[in-house]
């Protein structure tokens, strides 16, 4: 059993309060735009996942799964 990110990147800002909270799955980089870097990634980070969509102020994250 695992989980998928999707991020819906017409809602997201880019604002990298997900990197601060899952810097291994979320990557704002230098052209201001955010990365998935895993977008199936382990149940060992799911909290940081789930601590990043919860924070997002405009609720472009999704955890399905």
């Amino acid at each position: 059993m695992g989980f998928r990110v999707v991020v819906d990147f017409d809602r997201c800002e880019s604002n990298a309060l997900c990197m601060a909270a899952a810097p291994e799955v979320f990557e704002v980089r230098d052209d201001d735009f955010l990365y998935v870097l895993q977008e199936e990634p382990g149940e060992d980070v799911r909290a940081q996942v789930e601590a990043a969509a919860a924070t997002c102020p405009t609720q472009a994250i999704t955890v399905e799964g």
